[in-house]
């Protein structure tokens, strides 16, 4: 597959316009996060607003993003060493994702237990995911948003009480999508565990768990994380955010009643709500 002249220029930084980039791949952008719109008018025009992770994204969604055929076990090293530039192709140097709690976590790496615990200020990253297991006990439990991942001890109650109300263990493991890939989403579906979603209160947010998360996990083993005070908040979230969001995403809906309780509160209220309103919580 070439790589269009589009997201070649996204990659060199330019700006980029709606006519020249695939619907798809376009609502997949900016569902993750990673295009900014500029608009001038009724026209419409994108730019990347995270180069590397734009790459990311797209190699591991396709190998065909690469630069050169290569194989997906060769590393920067051995093209350092064949060509003195390690930066002449997009490998990705350190797949994987981030891991956090706020309490130790009996683990497993390639079958040698191991505790997470990290202090509070940092967390860990599993790179060779494949070789990670967790006690089927534990809940993992997803943040789309790095400023809630990392903080997550000012968040402790909040979490406590809302898995204590819906009958879920208080064994948690937190982790994130970020750098943006299907690494996490590989792992999941790996394991058994229920996983819950925390993501932003808005119809974006929603698309997301539902396109990248449900539809591969499954309704019985994966759930939208929703606050009992959202609707009061929601009074008080961004109408712009769904003003912008409303073109693309207002035909969503789910066959889960809570899920779609919360699409039609949005809805309602014309509004979305950031996970960052929730980091307080103590």
């Amino acid at each position: 597959m070439a790589i269009s002249a589009a997201i070649q220029a996204l990659i060199a930084g330019e700006q980029v316009a709606d006519s020249k980039l695939s619907s798809k791949l376009r609502d997949e952008l900016l569902a993750e996060g990673l295009l900014s719109v500029i608009s001038r008018g009724s026209r419409k025009s994108y730019r990347v607003r995270d180069v590397e992770a734009l790459k990311r994204f797209l190699i591991d969604k396709d190998e065909s993003y690469r630069v050169f055929e290569i194989k997906a076990s060769d590393s920067r090293a051995s093209m350092a060493t064949e060509t003195g530039n390690s930066k002449l192709v997009m490998v990705r140097s350190c797949p994987g994702f981030p891991v956090n709690s706020y309490e130790p976590i009996g683990c497993f790496f390639n079958g040698e237990s191991f505790m997470v615990n990290p202090q509070e200020g940092s967390f860990l990253f599993v790179a060779e995911w494949e070789m990670f297991t967790i006690p089927e006990d534990v809940v993992v439990i997803g943040i789309e948003n790095m400023e809630n991942f990392r903080m997550i001890r000012k968040q402790r109650t909040f979490f406590e009480k809302y898995l204590r109300t819906h009958g879920l263990s208080n064994k948690v493991l937190f982790v994130s999508r970020y750098p943006q890939s299907t690494d996490l989403r590989r792992w999941l579906c790996t394991i058994p565990n229920h996983y819950l979603h925390f993501g932003d209160f808005d119809l974006a947010g929603i698309n997301i768990f539902l396109f990248e998360f449900q539809q591969y996990l499954g309704k019985e083993r994966s759930s939208y994380l929703i606050p009992d005070d959202i609707e009061s908040r929601l009074k008080s979230g961004s109408r712009k955010r769904y003003d912008e969001q409303y073109g693309r995403y207002r035909d969503i809906k789910s066959d889960v009643c809570e899920l779609q309780q919360l699409i039609e509160i949005i809805h309602k209220e014309r509004k979305g709500y950031d996970q960052e309103g929730y980091i307080h919580m103590l």
